[in-house]
């Protein structure tokens, strides 16, 4: 079997893009416009003096210019688009080496580059160059797939690299390109065992970097409930005012949102959670919406996963077209999972934003990206 971008005949693109994952995104943009108006009151007051309307229409335009991203990129062939993985994965990793010398600090980790006068993450950049880029590698490698030094080898590389370079500063996002990749390489047949070290060495870098990072070991540790790090002090680990407040705050949302919650833009924990309008913002909504709003919202994300898996991907006209399907719904929806099971206290605290939801420019657009392949592929299944 020959797979691979040139040796595919890519079909025509004449259909139409899967209606239900659209119609899903539109969802979840309209919800984020008006949790994200709601949210953004404290950001107001303490930036431009109350103006809420100011972010409301900068939230307007992101999300305006991530929909139009998505619908450019679902007119584009996505062996076409493929043809710059490579090319898109280098430049990403160059500019998350650059974060190292240049980069913006901000919530005490140096995440962003200014670029006149724009801000953006290259982790988001590298997210979804390592998703198709590895996509193609095991598209092209499906005979010999099992091959450590042939197949699997020259994949990790890559892998190790990129998730490495986002680990610096944002160890969650590596957690969840980790888990996002690794199950991709998993539905292409790569080896168990080859995946099972890819995730101890994983393992074994986050806690290297934990070592180096009292902060988040403190975050961390708050979770457990237990001192793991010597490198933390532990006053600070257990006390609800420090390390656990967060997690505290988001918990007394869900607890005073109920089952109906208590209303659109009445939030009262707003004034409270950090960042409740990006990494908190699925707090805001089970607070005004209740655990009804709550898991309305999960059930959006169930559906683009479902209809990414079982009708897009699986019925994609090439191997190739089946794993960057596979790749990229599965780390959309795994941000949307991480990001509420933080906001419930399922994991640690951590800085993922909610997909189409949270306020944000480079992670809109990175969606918007994902989407847009994901849509044209689902022009082109059989």
């Amino acid at each position: 079997m020959k797979s691979g971008i040139k040796n595919i005949a890519a079909p025509s693109i004449s259909g139409p893009v899967d209606k239900f994952v659209l119609w899903s995104i539109f969802v979840l943009a309209a919800v984020g416009i008006v949790a994200v108006y709601s949210a953004v009151s404290f950001l107001a007051e303490t930036k431009s003096g109350g103006d809420t309307e100011r972010f409301l229409f900068n939230h307007l335009f992101r999300v305006g210019l991530a929909l139009a991203v998505m619908g450019g990129f679902s007119l584009i062939d996505y062996h076409k688009v493929a043809r710059y993985g490579l090319v898109a994965l280098v430049v990403a990793i160059a500019l998350l080496l650059a974060v190292q010398l240049v980069g913006v600090v901000s919530g005490g980790a140096a995440r962003w580059l200014q670029w006149g006068g724009i801000g953006f993450q290259p982790s988001d950049i590298a997210k979804v160059a390592l998703m198709v880029y590895v996509a193609v590698l095991l598209a092209k490698k499906q005979t010999y797939i099992k091959s450590f030094s042939r197949s699997f080898a020259p994949i990790f590389i890559w892998i190790l690299i990129t998730v490495g370079a986002i680990g610096i500063d944002d160890l969650s996002t590596a957690a969840v390109v980790l888990a996002a990749v690794v199950t991709m390489c998993f539905i292409a047949r790569v080896s168990v065992l080859h995946l099972a070290a890819t995730c101890l060495v994983g393992a074994i870098l986050a806690y290297s970097l934990l070592l180096t990072s009292p902060e988040r070991a403190a975050r961390l540790e708050s979770y457990a409930g237990i001192k793991l790090f010597p490198n933390t002090e532990e006053a600070g680990v257990f006390s609800t005012q420090a390390e656990g407040y967060q997690a505290r705050q988001a918990k007394i949302a869900f607890a005073m949102g109920g089952i109906s919650g208590v209303g659109p833009g009445k939030s009262v924990q707003r004034d409270f959670l950090p960042a409740p309008y990006n990494d908190f913002i699925y707090a805001i909504i089970a607070e005004e919406y209740g655990v009804i709003g709550a898991l309305l919202i999960l059930g959006v994300f169930v559906v683009i996963l479902f209809r990414g898996l079982l009708r897009i991907a699986r019925r994609a006209p090439d191997p190739m077209g089946l794993l960057i399907s596979v790749g990229l719904v599965l780390m959309l929806t795994f941000y949307g999972f991480a990001h509420a099971g933080v906001a419930a206290g399922l994991f640690p605290v951590t800085g993922l934003p909610l997909p189409f939801v949270s306020y944000g420019g480079t992670s809109l657009l990175a969606s918007g990206v994902m989407m847009g392949i994901l849509l044209n592929v689902s022009r082109q299944v059989k």
